[in-house]
């Protein structure tokens, strides 16, 4: 038997979240906190990962809050070694390969600062991640105009297609 069940992320206002998977979660979570103050000066972030055994979640970063958002999240997500990410002062963008690249990380889920949840499957055995839901579903195809914007957008953020 399996029961499925969405967990609705919990974050500040403004803030970004990762969530992945990893494996060794004992020093894990530290060397991605490590990896993230080296990738953007003045970050601030909470991580916590699940740990199989023993069963718990090990949590660091340089904000308590954050710390205590990505703690209460990996705990009710509860599959093991997933790891959360809150973070402010960068964008996912910014740390993604950094965090991609960890020996001990296996996936990203999803990265966003979009109402954000996880799709958990429980058996006998534990729970596990099915995936994400990230943000509000696409309905409609943007006119010329909101692709006109959006080009504009991008230009004066300094990035072009030409």
């Amino acid at each position: 038997m399996v029961k499925i069940e969405v967990i609705d992320i919990e974050k500040p206002e403004g803030s970004e979240v990762i969530i992945g998977q990893g494996n060794f979660s004992i020093f894990t979570v530290d060397d991605l906190a490590r990896a993230l103050l080296t990738a953007v000066p003045g970050i601030k972030f909470g991580i916590a990962m699940n740990e199989a055994k023993p069963q718990l979640t090990r949590f660091t970063g340089n904000d308590r809050e954050l710390e205590e958002f990505a703690a209460k999240n990996a705990v009710r997500i509860g599959a093991g070694h997933v790891f959360v990410i809150v973070m402010r002062n960068a964008f996912p963008i910014n740390v993604l390969n950094t965090v991609k690249n960890h020996p001990a990380v296996a996936m990203v889920y999803g990265a966003s600062e979009n109402p954000f949840q996880v799709i958990v499957a429980e058996t006998e055995l534990g729970k596990g991640v099915l995936g994400i839901v990230d943000g509000k579903a696409a309905n409609r195809i943007e006119d010329e105009e909101q692709r006109k914007e959006r080009r504009e957008l991008v230009e004066k953020i300094g990035y072009t297609i030409d």
